[in-house]
């Protein structure tokens, strides 16, 4: 396991884990009594073959497996490397992560006081309501290539970066604060399929009145969802254009990338 001096390296350098040290504190303190009461739970559910406090105790605490987590997330760190990091063996990161993971996704996003996004339609009515813009964006995260024989081993080839990777869809506000992380998907499936998937069209067609920025990838939203969201200009001419359309398209084309150029620098952090 980690000393307390490595552990208060990690906690300290905010590029590990990409939260701050008063973030993971809150974290620990509110998740931690969660995740005690669930490992009870599943102690007390099956036969006791043993004494009470018999059998091997926790080489992870709970801020470990946390760390380790938020790590794994964050930089797809392979579950090995995090083993020998912490000094522990591969399968108790691996149950670590499994346990620790859907905590903050149950946690869901808190954006002020009183007030937590956990859902998808919950970002929608939040922005609806506030008459704030929302900004959309898809990231990919790397990931080794599937086991042979697996049936949908070749839907993790991505076909922009052309590597084996999962992706997901962030939703920010106007000043780049994440609302929603989706679940990973497949990295060969579209950024337009994944939003269908997730329901984001329903949500916004007949909805709130609302803007979403995005960017090329998702044309043809804004028809669907009775204008509410917006992509950069369609090129109308595809070669051959006047000179005054090309700096006209270009200046649009810019203007639109200036907005929502937040989630793609969040995106690319998660």
């Amino acid at each position: 396991m980690v000393g307390n001096a490595a552990r208060a390296a990690i906690i300290s350098d905010r590029r590990i884990t990409g939260l701050s040290a008063d973030v993971i504190a809150e974290l620990v303190a509110e998740m931690g009594l969660l995740w005690h009461e669930r490992h009870q739970a599943r102690l007390s559910s099956r036969p006791r073959k043993r004494a009470v406090g018999a059998g091997a105790k926790h080489r992870l605490v709970f801020v470990d497996r946390l760390l380790a987590t938020l790590v794994h997330l964050r930089h797809a760190v392979t579950h090995d490397v995090l083993a020998c990091w912490f000094g522990v063996d591969r399968s108790t990161i691996t149950r670590a992560i499994g346990e620790v993971r859907p905590l903050p996704a149950e946690r869901g996003c808190t954006i002020g006081p009183g007030v937590r996004l956990r859902t998808l339609a919950e970002v929608v009515d939040h922005l609806g309501a506030s008459a704030k813009t929302g900004i959309i964006d898809g990231t990919e995260i790397r990931v080794r290539r599937p086991a042979a024989g697996r049936k949908d081993r070749d839907k993790f080839v991505s076909g922009k970066s052309r590597q084996n990777a999962v992706k997901t869809m962030v939703v920010t506000g106007g000043d780049g604060c994440v609302l929603f992380s989706s679940p990973a998907q497949h990295g060969s499936c579209a950024d337009i399929t994944h939003v269908r998937q997730l329901g984001l069209v329903r949500l916004l067609d007949g909805g709130p009145a609302l803007e979403i920025l995005a960017d090329a990838g998702y044309q043809g939203l804004g028809a669907r969802t009775g204008g509410r969201v917006v992509t950069p200009p369609h090129r109308t001419f595809k070669k051959n254009a006047p000179d005054r359309y090309e700096e006209m398209h270009e200046r649009q084309r810019k203007a639109h990338s200036s907005r929502s150029i937040r989630v793609a620098s969040t995106a690319s952090a998660i």
